[in-house]
């Protein structure tokens, strides 16, 4: 594991370490913008680093040992010039990329990062936090766990991470530990008292927990039934945040499935390896809650985590049960495996009809399509509403956390779900016909009276990559719900 610190100013930075690491814009590798950073030492070694580092596509990582004690070794990253128009003008992807690549670094080392634009710091402080996952369960450690001081600079001038940059990558990070860690640990009792952790001593958060049978009195059907046949009982934690002259209220609502085996349709070797990974979701909406109330956002806040495993037993629930959920439709089960939308439609209801939001955002590592339709780095997003799709497609390209739209139309898409014995089925009758706008239109029936602005954010592709967790999210909701309340 890394730990993060934040350097204040280049000196700073790079004191006692043995590493340095270097990302620079192709265009910046010239000697006048290296030198204010690196120095009249190193620079000629960058410069003939660079020569064998053409950036490509994603960009291209090389390094070298430098002859001296200190530092001992220098690592280059060269990024592209330009990106699409539907990537993030940070190029948070390759930064990423660059952190994954100086991974292996013992000891302390410095991460500077050079940008073209003050604008790109909040992207790239989330990219590399993105880059450097928390989680280890190696019985060997290194003695010297190492240590990444960053810092972006712009101009030769440092930016070093605002308050709220910083609270970002810790929550990015707590969330990226949470997908990575077994499911034999983050259980439904287990991911809440990680819930209460992370928010406890936050001035005006208040949280209820519902818990088991009890989920049944209050409507929360969904969410019972699908994890009542595990060992740990499902949940419900609600969280909220109500500051003074509060403008709106906003809820973020994330899907927990702290593992996911299919229920009784059990999915095969190979599909259910990487399912301890199904509440990437929630893991999301808790780190951005917590960042946006530590900041003292200026808008009534909710959070609500649907938790559950979806277990197998005696008591799990099966094809040909009718559900009652909060919405008080009923849902006959054609898929046990499609349990992620039965939590979130009890979720977002909650949050719209007790809770009284007016905007509902929820994220959910919700359905394998989303990869076919978006893939990895973009998650999928649906929403009843054009401008709040708007809002949450540049708040990922500000964030680096990427996000596309999918088409929204329940016209054509709730006939997927035709029941003869009930108000709906949970899982669709032709697997081809977009089938993550169809996962998303499931939910969004469940609040289609209310009034809310809605917003869905699918990413099952993001989440994990490469066995591992990002903590993506946590900076696309921040973003977006800071543009949702800016004046």
């Amino acid at each position: 594991m890394t730990e993060i610190t934040f350097a204040r100013d280049v000196r700073s930075a790079l004191r006692g370490v043995g590493t340095i690491c270097l990302a620079v814009p192709a265009a910046k590798l010239n000697g006048k913008a290296l030198t204010a950073v690196l120095g009249a030492r190193l620079t000629p070694l960058a410069l003939a680093l660079a020569r064998d580092a053409k950036p490509g596509d994603n960009g291209k990582v090389v390094s070298t040992l430098t002859g001296w004690d200190s530092p001992r070794k220098f690592v280059l990253g060269v990024l592209p010039d330009q990106v699409s128009r539907h990537n993030s003008p940070a190029r948070a992807e390759a930064v990423r990329r660059f952190a994954v690549a100086c991974e292996g670094e013992s000891g302390k080392r410095a991460m500077l990062m050079l940008l073209d634009s003050r604008e790109h710091s909040a992207a790239v402080y989330n990219a590399l936090a993105k880059g450097m996952p928390v989680f280890s369960a190696k019985s060997e450690r290194k003695k010297d766990d190492a240590v990444a001081q960053v810092l972006a600079v712009c101009d030769g001038r440092a930016l070093p991470a605002s308050d709220s940059e910083q609270e970002i990558v810790r929550m990015t990070r707590l969330a990226s530990r949470l997908v990575d860690t077994p499911p034999a640990v983050l259980t439904t009792a287990e991911f809440a008292r990680e819930a209460k952790a992370a928010l406890r001593g936050l001035r005006g958060v208040r949280v209820q927990e519902i818990v088991g049978d009890r989920l049944l009195r209050v409507g929360l059907g969904g969410i019972h039934a699908v994890g009542r046949a595990a060992v740990t009982s499902p949940r419900l934690l609600v969280a909220t945040f109500a500051p003074p002259r509060a403008r709106g209220h906003i809820a973020l609502v994330g899907k927990g499935v702290v593992y996911d085996t299919g229920g009784l349709h059990l999915k095969a070797r190979g599909a259910m390896e990487g399912m301890k990974g199904d509440m990437g979701g929630a893991a999301a909406t808790l780190g951005a809650f917590r960042v946006l109330a530590k900041s003292g956002c200026p808008v009534r806040l909710s959070l609500v985590l649907c938790l559950a495993e979806n277990a197998i037993g005696p008591a799990a629930y099966k094809p040909d049960d009718v559900l009652t959920m909060h919405s008080g439709k009923t849902v006959e089960i054609n898929n046990t495996d499609a349990e992620g939308r039965l939590l979130l439609a009890d979720g977002v209801s909650w949050a719209a009809r007790v809770l009284k939001a007016d905007v509902v955002l929820d994220a959910a590592t919700l359905t394998g399509a989303q990869m076919v339709a978006t893939g990895m780095l973009h998650a999928g997003v649906v929403s009843n509403d054009e401008r709040l799709e708007q809002v949450l497609c540049e708040a990922g390209r500000a964030s680096g956390d990427l996000v596309h739209p999918l088409p929204f139309a329940p016209e054509f898409f709730k006939a997927e779900f035709a029941s003869p014995i009930a108000d709906m089925r949970n899982s669709v009758a032709n697997r081809s016909n977009a089938q993550s706008s169809c996962a998303a239109q499931f939910i969004w029936w469940h609040i289609e009276q209310t009034g809310v602005r809605w917003g869905h954010v699918d990413l099952a592709g993001p989440a994990t990559l490469k066995d591992r967790g990002t903590g993506y999210g946590v900076a696309l909701l921040v973003e977006t719900v800071r543009r949702l309340v800016k004046p």
